[in-house]
């Protein structure tokens, strides 16, 4: 039987502590939201993020436009709150409306209040293994459940299974930065079910629900959830089959209560380590 690692309390720790750093200040650090039309799971993840920051003593401001906006009134706009001192983190909510070009955009972010972790800059940082960079808040989120489990990641094989920009890519670069050997897995991989067996760690990110179960995975392995679907009955699950996998791993997150109330608490982690940076610029 495995260990759990318990998300939510894990954040409801981190948040405590961002907290108690934010009440030492005269003003709150600012987070602005940018939400563009009414996609409903990002509008849930927009009023959690929200509530979670009301928590940590920082103020969450949610800008709303339709998906009609022409994307130069969007643009402006982030001009407008790169040059704003009192904004110390951006957010773009993601996915944009097929109108707008979301690369475009996330570049026009000013680096030092990305705390996203998308723009161009972050991410040539964090491929540098530079302390500087912004890494995305839920491959920050999986770093810090890894660093939980107590175990020395350095010479473990790796598996992280999606090539994402949000998950894929940046946990796999700060594996890699940890010493670990490291293999992306993705749609078009061949011979997955190898791949699990010899894996010490397991980053599954691919929307599969339930796609990796139990018998595939390494006896031993520290198992880490990033998927968030709905199963035949409607219930949230994750990208692994928790029932059976529980009984193979070492440590494993669930879902939901795993990686999802991280990924807030580290993206308002990320918001604080921004506003003491511009403070002290």
């Amino acid at each position: 039987m495995s260990i759990v690692l318990n998300g939510k309390e894990i954040a409801e720790d981190i948040l405590k502590n961002i907290k108690s750093e934010t009440e030492k200040f005269k003003s709150a650090p600012k987070l602005v939201i940018i939400l563009v039309g009414d996609n409903e799971a990002s509008q849930i993840y927009v009023r959690n993020k929200c509530l979670a920051a009301n928590k940590a003593g920082i103020e969450a401001k949610l800008l709303t436009f339709n998906a009609n906006t022409a994307p130069e009134v969007l643009s402006a706009q982030i001009e407008q709150l790169n040059a704003d001192q009192n904004v110390h983190g951006i957010i773009i909510q993601l996915p944009l409306p097929p109108a707008f070009d979301a690369d475009a955009l996330l570049s026009q972010v000013n680096p030092l209040k990305d705390v996203d972790g998308f723009h161009p800059l972050n991410a040539g940082l964090l491929q540098n293994n530079n302390p500087a960079a912004f890494a995305p808040a839920t491959a920050r989120a999986v770093m810090t459940l890894l660093e939980k489990t107590g175990i020395n990641l350095s010479g473990k094989n790796a598996l992280v299974i999606g090539r994402s920009r949000i998950v894929g890519k940046p946990v796999a670069q700060m594996l890699l930065n940890k010493n670990c050997t490291v293999t992306i897995a993705h749609s078009k991989t061949l011979g997955l079910p190898y791949l699990l067996q010899n894996a010490d760690i397991v980053v599954a990110a691919c929307g599969q629900p339930k796609m990796i179960k139990g018998n595939m995975i390494k006896k031993g392995a520290v198992v880490i959830d990033v998927g968030i679907n709905r199963d035949s009955e409607g219930k949230l699950c994750g990208d692994v089959d928790f029932e059976t996998a529980k009984d193979v791993a070492s440590f494993i997150t669930p879902v939901p209560k795993g990686v999802g109330p991280m990924t807030i608490a580290l993206l308002l982690q990320n918001t604080l380590d921004a506003y003491l940076k511009q403070k002290h610029a």
